[in-house]
């Protein structure tokens, strides 16, 4: 792959997984609270940095270490015979509280607090910057090191110092306390000099001022702008814009644009909500700006198709440029064709030119120079089509799995059920499809092919439950935990690196 593009090459051979990381893992049989449940994941530009947010409404932030800890010149780190593969290390930073929960007196509504999406911003300054959102509120929020300021080399013994004229802390405040013309107190208290302070033995020569050290940093986060009052309905996605000036938001019916300065105007540049309500046949599901072109966005629906927009073409960008979809092969609808076809997930390769989409059932991977169809389909859990109507009566077809791909463009990853996530191989002649487990031991599920037979649910092993009331379980007694799912993960921009979210814990694998 040629920065991002699907490579012509021979293909690489599968990668071998490994654990790396866990924060927040739960002991055997610990209940996890809702809150704690991890919703977004997304690593910054650099790979330095990953936030996550939760369903409390919370931002957590990690550091890679292992770059820092072996930072040097080339010659120390030949010195030091320093691998060239790092093993990736993050430690936890800081946390901040992004959003409440909220009410809307006008319509009767309650506004979770659980965060949908998280997008690093440009950083120019050494500080961190990032937008995050819940279903109605995008806030953008600044996190920096500060320096704690200390008063050191006094001329005085500091635990002498209320003996020697410091103030000590008091209920009752000073403007209540009658003193006298000189400084004192009436009451006698020791909030002035007392008579037994003594010059040092040298004299006023001796006396020296005291130094203001910087010795401890913190990190502080700071919310600088709140974009509101913009979205009649849930805010399904996020994207910053490659001019680092400006951003969209997008619910089911619109998208807006805003400049990252200007938190009370934004612009619709997409309105797909009919004149009569009733004429609508779907809704907008992801959007994401073209990662080096800033006129360009994408933006799938329900119904399994993917519109290109050009910001260059007008103002309102209700027509699109190019058109993505697969034609339904003949005889092939059922009841539960629209459903499993809506998309989920949108991601551009790191070049542009292709667009990595996942439904319920696959994972499609476009090139948008061909609207014709995918160039790639990647089966994700086919031995579930035959449980459809199951998953239909417990919601579950109707989960929302994202996806993401590798940095060089050769691999895409997307979740599953039972806390399981598959590896694909997406270049010409790879057929790696690799599953595994958000797990301490990622490779202990064995390998699946990319387009399975009836026969698969065989091949794959028995998961260990989590807290599962009454899984599914197959003919060969294989079981499909639908309530541990694996929605949430993001692959590091430039290495081999998957973190991925099971309930509120967040894994960390390498390759």
């Amino acid at each position: 792959m040629n920065g991002g593009d699907v490579a012509t090459e021979a293909p690489a051979p599968p990668l071998e997984w490994k654990f790396s990381q866990v924060f927040g893992e739960r002991a055997a049989g610990e209940e996890v609270q809702e809150v704690d449940i991890i919703s977004a994941i997304e690593f910054d530009k650099t790979g330095d940095h990953l936030a996550t947010g939760d369903r409390g409404g919370r931002v957590v932030l990690f550091e890679r270490t292992d770059t820092k800890e072996h930072a040097g010149s080339r010659r120390e780190l030949e010195r030091m015979d320093y691998p060239v593969t790092r093993h990736p290390e993050f430690r936890y930073k800081t946390e901040f509280q992004s959003h409440e929960p909220e009410f809307d007196y006008l319509k009767s509504l309650e506004i979770e607090e659980k965060i949908n999406k998280i997008r690093w911003c440009h950083m120019p300054n050494g500080a961190l910057f990032l937008l995050s959102t819940n279903d109605k509120t995008i806030k953008f929020w600044k996190v920096e090191e500060k320096k704690v300021k200390k008063i050191s080399n006094l001329n005085i013994d500091p635990s002498r110092a209320i003996a020697n004229g410091s103030m000590p802390s008091s209920s009752v405040s000073s403007s209540q306390k009658k003193y006298l013309a000189n400084g004192c107190y009436t009451d006698g208290s020791s909030d002035c000099l007392s008579n037994d302070f003594s010059f040092p033995p040298g004299g006023l020569p001796a006396l020296h001022l005291p130094v203001v050290s910087s010795s401890e940093s913190s990190v502080a986060a700071k919310c600088r702008r709140v974009y509101a009052h913009a979205h009649d309905y849930h805010i399904n996605s996020i994207s910053n814009n490659c001019d680092g000036e400006t951003f969209i938001s997008a619910d089911d019916l619109r998208i807006n644009l805003w400049n990252l300065q200007i938190s009370n105007q934004s612009f619709n540049i997409v309105d797909v909500k009919p004149a009569n309500m009733e004429d609508l046949t779907e809704v907008i599901t992801s959007a994401e700006f073209h990662p080096t072109h800033c006129n360009m966005l994408a933006y799938s629906s329900s119904k399994g198709s993917i519109r290109l927009v050009d910001l260059r073409q007008s103002a309102l960008c209700d027509s699109h440029s190019k058109l993505f979809e697969e034609k339904e092969a003949p005889g092939s609808r059922s009841f539960f064709t629209e459903i499993i076809a809506s998309i989920s997930d949108i991601k551009f390769a790191k070049a542009g030119r292709y667009i990595l989409s996942r439904d319920y059932m696959t994972l499609k991977l476009w090139d948008i120079n061909m609207d014709s169809g995918p160039v790639s389909t990647f089966q994700v859990h086919e031995y579930l089509r035959p449980k459809l109507c199951d998953l239909y009566e417990n919601d579950s077809i109707f989960d929302k799995f994202e996806c993401c791909l590798s940095g060089d463009g050769l691999r895409v990853a997307t979740g599953s059920y039972s806390n399981l996530f598959r590896v694909f191989g997406c270049a010409a002649g790879n057929t790696e499809a690799t599953t595994l487990e958000a797990s301490k031991n990622p490779m202990r599920q064995v390998q699946t092919p990319s387009r399975p037979s009836r026969s698969l649910s065989s091949s794959i092993t028995r998961v260990v439950r989590r807290g599962a009331e009454s899984p599914a379980v197959d003919a060969n007694g294989n079981s499909f935990d639908f309530t541990t799912k694996l929605l949430h993960l993001a692959w590091h921009p430039s290495e081999n690196s998957i973190a991925c979210a099971a309930a509120n814990s967040l894994y960390m694998y390498y390759a």
